[in-house]
C-alpha cells in the first residue's frame, strides 16, 4: 500500500524534504498541489528525512501538500513500438504520439560483469574517413567527442546516426536549444534514420532533473535492444550539460563541492553511464559516442579530465574537422588488421606525412625557403585536408583507402613514401587522378 505524506518539512529550490520511512534511493513520488500533480525523485535519504527533486519545479508547492511514494524507480515501457518515437527526459512523448504502457523496465541497472563481456572485435562503419581509416570505431567502445561551443559536433553526430552500420540508434539530447532538437528530428526524419531510432530529448527549458535521466533512459532501452541481438549505437550530446545538472543539484543539496564546484562523485556518475557499453556473448552490443564540450577548450577541466580516464580514447573536433593528432581510438588495432591488408600501413604513412606537412607549414610561415620535398608535402597536406579531413566526405572504408593511395601517388614517387614493395605493387595507382 502506497503511503501518503501530508507534511513537507522544507522547500529549497526545486528540492522538497519530507519525513518518511521505507523508501528507496531514486524512488519516484507524486506531489499533489494546487497546480496539479508533479513527479519527484528521491535524491537523498538521511534517517527519516527524505529529499526529493521535483521534476517540474517546486513553485506552487505548499507545506501541507500530499506526497505519495510510488514504490518504484524511474522506468520506461519497452518494446518495438519505441522505434521512431521522440520522448522527453521523463519518458513522456514529445511527438504527440500515445503514452507508453506495459512491459516496464527500470533505469540504472548494474553494468555487465566484465568477465561476461566479449573482447571488442567488430568495426562500426560510419562513412567518415577520419574515423573509419584513422581512428576506427569498434562495437562496444565508449568514446567522447571533445569539442568547444560553435563546432559542428551536432552535425557530426547526425551524420554518424544516418550512416553508421548498426541496427538501432538511441539518441539522447541534454540541454539542447530547441533549434538543435528540431535539427536532429528533421535530419533523422528526412534521411530515413528515425524509423530505426529512439530519441530522448531534454531542452534547456526543461526541468534540470530530466537532464540527468536522459542517459539512463537511453542506456536502459539500448540494453534491452542489445539483448534482442541488435547492434545499438547510443549518441549523447552534451555530457557537459549532464555534469552541470549534477553540479546544480549538488549545490541545492548543500553538498561540499569538489574541483571547480562539481560534486565529488563526478567520476562515478560519468563512469556509471559510459560503462554500459558492452558486447554481449550470444547477443548484440552497445556502443557509446558522447559529445563533451570543453569550457574554454580546457582538456584539464574536470569533465573532460574525468572522462578521459573512463573512455577508450577520444575524438577531437577542431576547426570543423576531426583532428588526426590527439584523436585516438584505443581499440582500433582490434579491427584494422582484419579490414584490408593495407589499412594499418596506409593509416601510419598518411599521418606521418601529414605531421611532416605541419612542420613544413610552420617553416613556410616563418619565411624559410621551400625545397622540392617541402613543396610535395604542402601539396599532400592540401589534398589530405580537402579530400579526407572535410566532414562532408562520405565514402566507404575501401574507397577511402583507395583515395589515400591516390593522394600519395599524386604527390610522391613510390620510393618516397616508405611503404613495403609488396603493397606498392598491389595498390599503387598506375594512373593517379589529376584533380
Amino acid at each position: 500500500m502506497q503511503k501518503v505524506h501530508t507534511r513537507v518539512l522544507q522547500i529549497a529550490g526545486n528540492v522538497i524534504t519530507v519525513a518518511a520511512t521505507d523508501v528507496g534511493y531514486q524512488e519516484l513520488a507524486e506531489v499533489r498541489s494546487a497546480r496539479g500533480t508533479s513527479l519527484a525523485q528521491v535524491i537523498r535519504i538521511q534517517g527519516d528525512r527524505v529529499a526529493l527533486q521535483v521534476f517540474a519545479g517546486a513553485r506552487g508547492i505548499a507545506t501541507n501538500d500530499e506526497v505519495r511514494f510510488l514504490g518504484h524507480r524511474m522506468r520506461i515501457s519497452f518494446g518495438p513500438h519505441l522505434l521512431g518515437r521522440i520522448f522527453d527526459g521523463s519518458g513522456l512523448p514529445r511527438d504527440r504520439g500515445p503514452a507508453l504502457e506495459g512491459n516496464w523496465i527500470e533505469l540504472n541497472g548494474p553494468p555487465v560483469n566484465p568477465a561476461k563481456r566479449i573482447i571488442p572485435r567488430k568495426m562500426v562503419r560510419t562513412g567518415i574517413p577520419m574515423i573509419d581509416v584513422f581512428n576506427t570505431l569498434v562495437e562496444s567502445q565508449k568514446l567522447p567527442i571533445f569539442s568547444v561551443a560553435g563546432e559542428p559536433y551536432n552535425e557530426l553526430l547526425a551524420r554518424i546516426a544516418m550512416q553508421a552500420e548498426v541496427d538501432i540508434i538511441i539518441f539522447g539530447g541534454m540541454g539542447l536549444k530547441y533549434d538543435d532538437f528540431l535539427f536532429f528530428r528533421d535530419t533523422f526524419d528526412h534521411h530515413g534514420a528515425l524509423v530505426r531510432a529512439v530519441m530522448f530529448v531534454h531542452t534547456a527549458a526543461d526541468p534540470t532533473v530530466e537532464c540527468l535521466l536522459v542517459p539512463d533512459l537511453c542506456l536502459a532501452v539500448a540494453e534491452q535492444f542489445a539483448l534482442q541481438n541488435k547492434r545499438v549505437l547510443v549518441l549523447l550530446t552534451d555530457m557537459t550539460n549532464f555534469a552541470d545538472a549534477l553540479k546544480e543539484i549538488a549545490i541545492t543539496m548543500e553538498q561540499v563541492p569538489s574541483n571547480r564546484g562539481y560534486p565529488g562523485d563526478l567520476y562515478s556518475q560519468l563512469a556509471a553511464r559510459y560503462e554500459k557499453a558492452v558486447d554481449f556473448e550470444g547477443a548484440g552490443s552497445i556502443t557509446v559516442l558522447a559529445v563533451t564540450t570543453m569550457p574554454g577548450d580546457d582538456v584539464t577541466h574536470p569533465i573532460p579530465d574525468n572522462t578521459g580516464y573512463i573512455t577508450e580514447g577520444q575524438f577531437y573536433l577542431r576547426n570543423g574537422r576531426i583532428e588526426p593528432f590527439g584523436s585516438l581510438s584505443r581499440l582500433k588495432q582490434q579491427v584494422n588488421a582484419r579490414t584490408r591488408d593495407d589499412h594499418r600501413t596506409v593509416m601510419n604513412t598518411m599521418i606521418q606525412l601529414y605531421a611532416q606537412c605541419r612542420d613544413t607549414q610552420e617553416k613556410q610561415a616563418m619565411g624559410f625557403q621551400m625545397s622540392t620535398w617541402d613543396q610535395k608535402l604542402l601539396k599532400f597536406g592540401t589534398l589530405f585536408e580537402r579530400e579526407l579531413m572535410d566532414l562532408s566526405v562520405n565514402i566507404p572504408l575501401e574507397k577511402a583507402l583507395d583515395l589515400c593511395w591516390d593522394i600519395l601517388a599524386r604527390c610522391f614517387d613510390p620510393a618516397e613514401v616508405g611503404i613495403k614493395t609488396s603493397l606498392i605493387e598491389k595498390y599503387w595507382p598506375s594512373r593517379p587522378s589529376s584533380h
